[in-house]
């Protein structure tokens, strides 16, 4: 039953001993492997060394992060993002949100999204445009939007439309089913 009290050290261990120390005590008497005779097994290779953070993201021409273009839920596999921008899911519902306010937008937004599953429906598009005609030439609503959805628990995965079905300007949804 344990009291809250620390053991007493081990007398044959200093307290000043590190856990380096005490590692390389544990492994004085292991011995490496023979190479395997028949060539079963390979040295693993160095990993590679991370690369210098650039301190300004890229961004392609109208200002989106090209990194952003897709979303995919934990555990959900890759291939269905690569379906999603082939269009092998075609949209069954779009919302339009050119001109709304972000709040509004964004409960409108989680309607839509509510809507589109008791309809059962797979792949949903929302349009919210790319911020050409805003007051800061930059979108609000496609950052608003898509952090949204990354945070809604109806959304599988989410990428850019195709380009004929608004390209940046629109995102085209995966819904949970």
């Amino acid at each position: 039953m344990p009291t809250g009290k620390k053991p007493d050290p081990d007398p044959a261990h200093p307290a000043s001993t590190t856990d380096a120390d005490e590692f390389a005590r544990a492994m004085d008497d292991v011995r490496p492997l023979r190479p395997d005779a028949r060539g079963r097994v390979r040295r693993a290779l160095a990993p590679p060394a991370p690369s210098a953070p650039t301190p300004e993201r890229e961004r392609d021409e109208d200002g989106a992060d090209p990194r952003e273009d897709s979303y995919a839920a934990p555990g959900l596999d890759r291939r269905e993002i690569r379906k999603l921008k082939r269009g092998e899911y075609p949209p069954g519902a779009r919302l339009d949100l050119h001109g709304e306010i972000a709040t509004a937008a964004l409960s409108r937004v989680e309607q839509f999204l509510i809507d589109s599953r008791h309809a059962r429906r797979r792949c949903i598009c929302i349009v919210h445009g790319r911020g050409l005609h805003s007051r800061t030439g930059a979108s609000v609503l496609k950052s608003r939007v898509r952090e949204h959805l990354r945070a809604s628990p109806h959304v599988l995965a989410w990428t850019d439309a195709p380009p004929g079905d608004g390209g940046h300007g629109a995102v085209y949804v995966l819904l949970r089913r």
